[in-house]
């Protein structure tokens, strides 16, 4: 019998890998021309953080990205970079490299399978239909010899499936558990019976909140596909900008990425603006995918009562039960979604550490990490803003 060789490639970019057998690895459900189950590990979606230099030469973010080959064709794929910092990941290492850099170690560059910028769980080791098991074995063994060989501290792949994880787990990979606020459609016909299901304090709340935030004294568009122009962004790169110096001290996205996003991407977008007086003042920015819409960016150059709450969640919300989508993702971090139909839900990483000793305090870390986010979780849902009967039935 004749023994199957795979091959790992690294590439600089992802114009020196096809779009087809890109894809054919990170969205095979979409080859007959339907949404991807999520648009980040997409070629185009990849791609228009490089070309727009939002990813790339002096971000921190270097593109080494997998490929593994098998008889002549692409079975597995995997978004990988060299990282020269901990920013825009969303999962927090910090304190692991200040540990590591103090007992005399290099911490950076590391290894890091994820998209950019995107706190969003999904596939990361991408495969064909069909070599899933060898393919991501692939892909985590050759980037785990790409760090050895390099003398690289560690290899982290962030977001990750729970499939994903377990599997990581069974090559020995460590498993890091967080979470966020996830709001799950239970079926309902519509906003009304979303908040149906509530209890009564925090449904008139709600209610409250969105009278008092529809009283801007303006309009709010819902603006997807075609739909979505030229000038959009103009005002989105505002409100984009403003959020970004404010919470990361200069925004991760170029302007050009916004350009891109209009050509390649705005088939995979909800752009929800509020105009008041002939001017876009604030807005909202969510990808689309197959089953989840993901909230991404807000920002404003007015402020009004509530209208972040109306836009980022309630319209999410909204369009997600006209739409027949099963769930919102919110981002990260933001307990006040508790209180507005958003539960925690887990989210997975797996890491990989070079030096024994550091391993071993990593792993230790993590297993009480675990046991904490688990417990988080059951009081967060205890406290979540469904009537008994809903929490009981969850």
């Amino acid at each position: 019998m004749r023994e199957t060789r795979i091959e790992i490639d690294a590439a600089g970019r992802m114009a020196d890998i096809a779009p087809a057998d890109w894809d054919a690895c990170a969205c095979p459900e979409a080859a007959g021309g339907g949404r991807p189950i999520d648009p980040f590990t997409t070629w185009r979606f990849l791609n228009a953080l490089e070309v727009s230099g939002s990813t790339g030469p002096g971000t921190g973010w270097s593109p080494r990205h997998l490929t593994a080959h098998m008889d002549g064709q692409i079975i597995a794929a995997a978004p990988l970079y060299a990282k020269g910092h901990s920013q825009g990941e969303y999962v927090f290492d910090h304190s692991w490299a200040h540990a590591f850099e103090n007992a005399g170690g290099q911490y950076y560059p590391k290894l890091q399978i994820a998209v950019p910028f995107t706190p969003a769980t999904g596939r990361r080791l991408l495969t064909r239909p069909g070599f899933e098991e060898v393919g991501q074995a692939a892909l985590v063994q050759g980037a785990v010899q790409i760090a050895s060989e390099n003398k690289l501290s560690s290899l982290h792949i962030t977001f990750c499936t729970r499939a994903e994880a377990e599997a990581g787990v069974s090559m020995g990979l460590l498993h890091r558990l967080g979470d966020q606020f996830h709001w799950e459609n239970r079926g309902y016909a519509d906003f009304a019976a979303f908040l149906a299901a509530l209890n009564s304090r925090k449904r008139k709340n709600i209610r409250k909140e969105r009278s008092l935030a529809n009283a801007f004294g303006g309009t709010i568009h819902e603006l997807a596909g075609n739909r979505i122009e030229p000038r959009h962004w103009n005002a989105f790169w505002h409100f984009y900008q403003d959020t970004g110096s404010r919470k990361w001290g200069s925004p991760y996205l170029t302007r050009e990425f916004f350009d891109e996003a209009q050509t390649h991407l705005r088939n995979d977008i909800l752009l929800v603006l509020a105009e008041r007086q002939g001017r876009f003042i604030a807005g909202a920015l969510n990808f689309i995918g197959r089953d989840t819409l993901y909230g991404r960016y807000w920002g404003c150059t007015e402020d009004h009562t509530n209208l972040h709450f109306e836009l980022c969640y309630y319209r999410a919300i909204d369009y997600a039960i006209r739409h027949g989508l099963s769930r919102v993702e919110a981002g990260a971090q933001g307990a006040h979604k508790l209180a507005r139909g958003y539960l925690p839900s887990q989210c997975h990483s797996l890491h990989w550490v070079a030096d024994p000793g550091f391993r071993g305090a990593v792993e230790q870390f993590l297993r009480a990490e675990r046991d904490a986010v688990g417990e988080e979780i059951e009081v967060m849902t205890g406290y979540g803003p469904f009537r008994r009967t809903e929490r009981e039935e969850t």
